[in-house]
């Protein structure tokens, strides 16, 4: 049985045909027809990891290092006001029961180097202490949580996004780690033994009075009554105060939101999706857009906008009639995760524009993603096309040499890039001058 359901994936991905170019980039994409079969196209790039001194490629005029490495499974970062960078470590657990597309969908995730049999679940400290580019200090900020993800720092307290619950800690200025078991703020929903797109992205509004914790779904698309009721408070981004009190649904219908942030010339909170799979290699569009209080973006009903999804049964009519068509579109399968505005001043042509980290497609014929892009925006609304930025993490024989996830800015503008299959996070930083000739 195992021979033949993998012959079955592999003959199925194979014979996929793509179904022309994807035009699903950018803020009026064209959708294609949906496009499927008895079975889902499978085609993910195996992980190997990277050689000693290889790593991705940046635009002419930048450099990449090795900011730090060894770090098992990094997933988010995040910067506190000392120049300290923090990464959460969490991986994907197996899925429990599910039957054969169960053990397929494991089976599938642990060739990608998305699965662990045991998350890391600790968050570590890098510290650069003389600002030149490298670490040189190292050490376990928090462990013993749950898939952490997200994480805040707001007033005298340190939040973190666990799959489960947001927890906070008592946070010291310039401390090296966090003690005690942390404090549990609000509790999320949660489905154990299978809970989906687990990432508990986190953020702050800029007068620090409100937090946001994205909340994925279950399942590419609920396929029953059960399902349904298993969905219940995800897709969705809830807003609290940072007691946990005064807990609602910000915004809903977001199949899998997790990079967030505030775009700083507006305040608008923007959020990267995960949309559906198995509609074809050209459909859904992953995408972008600004978070609207009380919006409903059309999962699992309708995509991008009004486009009914026939496989959802039964079908909402009132909300399909309110759903919002996303801002700008980021390319079908592309596993658009990171998403970072850049507010530094080393890249000086990047400034204002955002980066997005795709960790790369599973469900197309023809593998997309597996790098970083960039796309201007002007006026707080996204001006230009997408562009690459950060690439080669997949090679010439298509294996994953690594994955990017999350990205930040250092305390000096560089660029800093998680690669949860590399087990690195790489610094993209401009190139140095090259000293005065001598006289």
């Amino acid at each position: 049985m195992k021979y033949l359901i993998l012959g079955s994936v592999a003959l199925l991905a194979a014979c996929s045909a793509a179904p022309g170019p994807d035009t699903g980039y950018g803020a009026n994409p064209e959708l294609a027809a949906p496009h499927g079969g008895a079975l889902p196209t499978v085609r993910t790039a195996r992980a190997i990891g990277w050689a000693d001194g290889a790593g991705p490629v940046a635009p002419e005029g930048f450099t990449v290092t090795r900011y730090a490495e060894g770090i098992n499974h990094p997933r988010w970062l995040y910067v506190l006001p000392n120049g300290d960078v923090l990464v959460a470590q969490s991986s994907t657990t197996p899925q429990q029961g599910g039957g054969l597309l169960g053990w397929v969908r494991n089976m599938v995730q642990r060739g990608a180097g998305a699965i662990e049999d045991q998350s890391p679940d600790q968050i570590t400290l890098l510290r650069d202490s003389d600002g030149d580019g490298a670490v040189d200090q190292q050490s376990v900020f928090a462990e013993n949580l749950n898939q952490p993800f997200g994480m805040a720092l707001v007033g005298d307290y340190f939040y973190v996004g666990n799959t489960d619950a947001v927890v906070r800690f008592p946070y010291r200025p310039d401390a090296l780690s966090l003690s005690g078991a942390g404090e549990t703020v609000l509790e999320l929903p949660h489905n154990a033994g299978n809970n989906g797109h687990w990432t508990r992205s986190l953020a702050v509004s800029p007068d620090g009075s409100k937090l946001y914790v994205a909340v994925g779904s279950v399942s590419n698309v609920p396929e029953n009554a059960d399902a349904f009721a298993i969905e219940e408070g995800r897709a969705a981004v809830w807003e609290f105060n940072p007691d946990g009190s005064a807990a609602r649904i910000f915004a809903s219908g977001l199949r899998n939101p997790v990079g967030m942030e505030f775009e700083p010339s507006s305040g608008v909170l923007w959020v990267a999706v995960n949309e559906r799979d198995e509609l074809g290699d050209n459909l859904v569009p992953d995408y972008m857009t600004s978070v609207q209080d009380g919006a409903f973006y059309g999962w699992p009903y309708s995509y991008f906008g009004q486009t009914i999804d026939t496989r959802v049964q039964p079908q909402n009519a009132e909300l399909v009639a309110r759903a919002l068509t996303p801002d700008y579109a980021l390319g079908s399968h592309t596993a658009s995760l990171g998403l970072h505005f850049y507010t530094g001043d080393a890249l000086p042509a990047y400034r204002g524009g955002v980066f997005i980290g795709q960790h790369g497609s599973w469900n197309r014929s023809e593998r997309v993603g597996y790098k970083v892009v960039f796309v201007p925006f002007a006026n707080g609304r996204p001006a230009g096309e997408v562009q690459d930025f950060l690439t080669g993490f997949l090679n010439d024989r298509g294996q994953a040499q690594g994955r990017p996830v999350g990205v930040i800015t250092d305390r000096a503008g560089a660029i800093l890039v998680a690669d949860d299959v590399g087990d690195i996070v790489w610094r993209v930083a401009p190139a140095a001058a090259p000293a005065p000739p001598t006289q």
